[in-house]
């Protein structure tokens, strides 16, 4: 394994995961490529704001802290791609446990903000999965379409599900961060639904602007 250029003189296991993924960028290229192996393009595509040049020295930079690692797939594809190593997708439940703390003070989604194909399904698979509870629930916001069954996520539908929800992405928010089921359309086990809305992380009252 390559060194790592030294950015804190402290012996700290904290200091040295910074060191690894605190750059700004860093972090967000780890959480695209837990959906799996992505061309440099993809990332570009997809990290929208990131510069060709943070972008390859993100890469390098992990590549050689041993989180991320570079592989050409067989033919007829033969392209480069970058994926997690085992060390990397140990970040996980990491990113996950930084999702829930984030959630708490992001605020809704707006009209203006660009929310990328496949949200909803990594939504619910980073913030809920890992507290819900057992059952089958529908998600419907939008334009997608996804489900949670006993914790686990699944795109599109569900058959026979205890529970569906539909509405917009500012609704499902406020229906997970303030408890409101008053912004959504629910349909079934109501209580179920409350119990995986208790699951969700509760808000955090933050100070009034000057």
């Amino acid at each position: 394994m390559a060194p790592m250029t030294k950015r804190y003189d402290e012996y700290c296991p904290v200091a040295h995961a910074l060191g690894l993924v605190g750059e700004r960028w860093a972090l967000l290229v780890v959480l695209e490529l837990m959906r799996g192996p992505k061309r440099y393009t993809d990332l570009a595509e997809n990290l929208r704001g990131i510069g060709t040049n943070i972008l390859a020295s993100r890469l390098r930079d992990l590549e050689a802290g041993g989180v991320v690692a570079k592989r050409t797939l067989p033919p007829p594809a033969a392209s480069k791609v970058y994926e997690l190593t085992d060390y990397g997708r140990e970040l996980r439940p990491v990113i996950r446990e930084l999702a829930l703390w984030g959630a708490r003070t992001l605020g809704p989604p707006t009209h203006e903000d660009e929310l990328f194909p496949g949200w909803l399904a990594n939504a619910l698979d980073t913030v809920l999965a890992p507290r819900a509870p057992l059952g089958r629930f529908e998600f419907r916001v939008g334009k997608e379409v996804s489900s949670l069954v006993d914790g686990k996520v699944l795109d599109g539908p569900v058959e026979d599900p205890d529970v569906v929800v539909k509405g917009d992405p500012e609704g499902v928010y406020y229906m997970f961060i303030q408890r409101r089921l008053d912004c959504v359309g629910v349909e079934g086990d109501r209580g179920l639904l409350e119990e995986l809305i208790a699951a969700a992380p509760a808000p955090v009252d933050l100070p009034a602007s000057a």
